[in-house]
Order: C-alpha cells, then sequence, then structure tokens
C-alpha cells in the first residue's frame, strides 16, 4: 500500500478531479495516479480540472491495493480537518507509522473511529466493546501499541477518549495487515483463534496458557494463515519433504491440526493446503509439549 506522503517543495502539478469539500479534493498527480489531497481551504474556490494550490496541500493520500480513491476521499470528507491531523501525527510520535511510511487506510480507518468516538464521548455515550479480554490476550502487541496511540491522540483532542477505546484501536491495527480493510474480518479471525485454542485444550485437557512463548507462536502463525488465506497465497507444496516429516513425527498433532483446518473451512470457505496443516500441527505439537513440561 501507498503512503501518506509530505508534499516536496515546491508542489506538484495535481489537477482537481473533484472537490468533496472546503478541506478534501480528489485529484490526478504528474504521474496520472489519482490521489486524495486534504489541507484547510483547499477546496474553497476549486474547480474541477484546475491546478490545485501546492501551498495549500498539507497530506497526499494515494490509495492502493486497488482501493477506490472515491470513496476513500468520501470518507476523508466526513471527518474533520483537526482529528484527521492528531490522528497522523499521533500514529508518527509512537511510531506505528512515520511520517513517509503511512498506509491511509489505516489512518482514514482510525480518524473515522476517533471521529465517531468523539461524537459519543460529548454525548455522554460509552461503548464496553465484548472483544476486551480476548483482543487485549491475542494481541498484547497492538494492544500495547493502542494505549499509547490513545494517549497521544487524547493529547490533542476534546473531550478526551475512554480507554475502552483502546480496545477498537487494537483492532484496527491488527486489520492493517489485511487486505479488506474491513474490520468484521478482523473479528471473525479473532474468534476463530479463540475457538481453535478451545479445541487443542479440549482434545488434550490440557490448559494452554495464552501467555506462552508456544501459544504466541500459534497465534502468530494463525494470523499470517490468515494473511495467506485472504490474498490467496497458501503455502502449496502438496507433497514438500518438510510438511510429511511434521506428519509423520506428529501424527496426533496431525490429527488435531485437521479438525483446525476444518474450522477455518467451516468459517472462511476455504479448504487448506497439506503444508497449511502441518505447520498448524507443528505449532499444536509444540503447544502439547511446552504445557506437558511445565505440569511436571
Amino acid at each position: 500500500m501507498e503512503d501518506i506522503n509530505p508534499v516536496q517543495e515546491g508542489g506538484q502539478a495535481v489537477e482537481a478531479l473533484r472537490v468533496l469539500n472546503n478541506n478534501v479534493v480528489l485529484a490526478r498527480d504528474e504521474q496520472g495516479q489519482e490521489v486524495i489531497l486534504t489541507g484547510r481551504g483547499i477546496g474553497f474556490n476549486c474547480r474541477q480540472g484546475q491546478r490545485v494550490d501546492p501551498a495549500l496541500i498539507v497530506r497526499v493520500f494515494v490509495p492502493a491495493d486497488g482501493r477506490d480513491p472515491d470513496h476513500l476521499a468520501e470518507v476523508l470528507a466526513l471527518i474533520g480537518e483537526e482529528v484527521l491531523r492528531a490522528v497522523v501525527i499521533s500514529l508518527s510520535e509512537v511510531g506505528i507509522e512515520g511520517r513517509e511510511s503511512t498506509r491511509p487506510t489505516l489512518a482514514i480507518a482510525v480518524a473515522d473511529h476517533v471521529a465517531g468516538a468523539l461524537d459519543r464521548t460529548a454525548r455522554g455515550i460509552v461503548i464496553e466493546y465484548p472483544l476486551r479480554a480476548e483482543v487485549q490476550t491475542l494481541y498484547a502487541a497492538e494492544y500495547a501499541q493502542a494505549q499509547r496511540l490513545l494517549a497521544a491522540i487524547n493529547e490533542r483532542v476534546d473531550p478526551q477518549l475512554d480507554p475502552a477505546e483502546t480496545t477498537a484501536l487494537t483492532l484496527h491495527l491488527v486489520n492493517a495487515g489485511f487486505t479488506s480493510g474491513d474490520l468484521s474480518f478482523t473479528y471473525t479471525m479473532t474468534g476463530i483463534i479463540q475457538q481453535m485454542l478451545a479445541v487443542v485444550r479440549e482434545r488434550y485437557g490440557l490448559e494452554v496458557p495464552q501467555e506462552s512463548m508456544s501459544a504466541a507462536r500459534f497465534i502468530t502463525h494463525v494470523r499470517y494463515l490468515f494473511v495467506r488465506v485472504q490474498q490467496h497465497r497458501q503455502l502449496q507444496g502438496h507433497e514438500s519433504t518438510i510438511g510429511k516429516g511434521i506428519r509423520q513425527h506428529y501424527p496426533e498433532a496431525t490429527h488435531t491440526a485437521q479438525q483446525l483446518a476444518m474450522i477455518v473451512e467451516l468459517r472462511l470457505g476455504q479448504q487448506l493446503s497439506e503444508d497449511e496443516v502441518s505447520y498448524l500441527a507443528l505449532h499444536v505439537a509444540r503447544m502439547t509439549m511446552e504445557a506437558d513440561t511445565a505440569a511436571l
């Protein structure tokens, strides 16, 4: 995905395609690609086909991965410039995104969420997110980032957002790794991971601490598995030597992995390849061996 790039000194010959409002303009840059420009007053007196005043351009959003520039521009047009600025600066400040390496859909999604959360806060409405415990456990790294992000955003907005918003921000950070840009997929993934861990616990009659190293590796592996499934890039070595070796050495774990693969197929409608099942089996074996060792 392309970045939100700072405008170079001297500006570019950017042609306006559509004025969304006084602060957002859909345009075409010198390379012929559609970009979204934001800046206070950038759309005022701007007309289709005219050159956009480079002095008014604050941010350039370059949609990629098949994103619809019109749709992204419309979403941006509904977000206040101050909220967008607070989010972009905060993402950079806490190290989630550099000022020259920012994914537009992440910045837009977070800004859109923050705008809605500010409106709810102003009206005294607090949302308790039902997946809070699961999100904090399954996505510990993103949760810690989201806590820092919320603190940075709260330094720049009024009223202050409730700590409960950390859960939603975490899901947006997790979702940034997927191409769909749809949080529903991240919610589904969270539920599937919980279901997988429950199957391992029930099948082996043991408690798998989710903070253990093997469980953390399993969760990370499954998250990247979902990325591969969504992007149709599964590991495809049907008769790979490593895959066969795993299946031979860990037959019970392989059987469990086949059950996990069935869950994925039922929930996502895609069958896992033999190698994907084999690597799931390897992580299952590691989890059970670590749990057995800890019980001694």
